[in-house]
């Protein structure tokens, strides 16, 4: 199977307006605005989607400008109630972060944090190359922790926070070969819990856990993934992806998006420093 063949069959889908969870809270509105890094591409474009579904003013916040501008006019689209603004910047820059969070305040009232963004990649640790860990570190677990910084004030000025961040069934379980992806994951989830213990209930806090989403990063991945078993790319979805799983298929990033809104809406008032675990019963059944 070519990469163009698994993307049309385990690519993602475009986000509708029927796949949008929509939730009554009287928070999401147009004047209060949710911060989305990875927003892109992937599940920061699925989630980015689903935040402006609900009302809310997106700071879509991606390296990528031109994946930025097309979900933008995806939200134009589909005539969403909130809408994407496009703020490019890097993760791993400093300066570019403080200037992306200005940027956001200057659209409203930031009251959501969605730290999505994340890189992936596979060596076993005796070869892992120590450049890949620190950029790994950088946009997954350092940047997560500057963008709550930087978002604090305005929480507290609102008088409300909430921070959802991407975890993933690694931040959990581990398989070989990806030391980098499993250690920042359960770092997110220290994080995590470091922002609800000192948020006193006024900033909350949370983590999503999935197993193998229908992203493009993992679609392109599937044949040499394939390749390198010895087995076809179906195979290497059936037996080494869902293999370990209840639910014999992979999540759509829309259905992802919808966790976050779940999670940031007043409905989830008592998720605190917990995990939102939907990855199929891999971690959680006796196999």
């Amino acid at each position: 199977m070519t990469v163009e063949e698994a993307l049309a069959k385990y690519g993602p889908s475009d986000v509708t307006r029927d796949d949008i969870l929509t939730v009554d809270d009287p928070g999401f509105a147009p004047e209060n605005v949710a911060v989305v890094t990875g927003a892109g591409s992937g599940i920061g474009r699925a989630t980015a989607l689903c935040l402006a579904g609900n009302g809310l003013t997106v700071a879509g916040v991606d390296i990528d400008e031109e994946g930025l501008e097309d979900v933008a006019e995806r939200a134009d689209e589909l005539d969403l109630p909130g809408r994407v603004e496009p703020l490019a910047g890097d993760l791993t820059d400093d300066a570019d972060m403080e200037r992306v969070v200005s940027e956001a305040a200057a659209l409203g009232s930031i009251r959501y944090l969605a730290n999505i963004a994340g890189i992936q990649h596979i060596d076993p640790i005796a070869e892992f190359p120590m450049e890949k860990y620190d950029q790994m570190h950088a946009i997954m677990q350092r940047a997560p922790l500057l963008l709550t910084k930087l978002c604090w004030p305005h929480f507290e000025e609102s008088g409300r926070g909430h921070v959802g961040n991407m975890c993933s069934i690694h931040g959990h379980i581990v398989t070989q070969d990806k030391v980098a992806y499993n250690t920042v994951k359960f770092g997110l989830r220290g994080l995590t819990q470091s922002t609800a213990a000192e948020g006193d209930g006024d900033i909350r806090a949370f983590t999503v856990s999935t197993a193998y989403v229908k992203t493009e990063l993992v679609a392109k991945q599937l044949p040499d993934s394939a390749d390198s078993r010895g087995l076809t790319v179906d195979e290497t979805v059936e037996q080494v992806m869902l293999g370990h799983t209840r639910v014999k298929e992979m999540m759509e990033p829309y259905e992802v998006g919808n966790l976050f809104v779940m999670g940031f809406s007043e409905h989830a008032k008592h998720l605190n420093g917990g995990d939102m675990h939907h990855e199929g019963g891999m971690s959680l059944t006796y196999q």
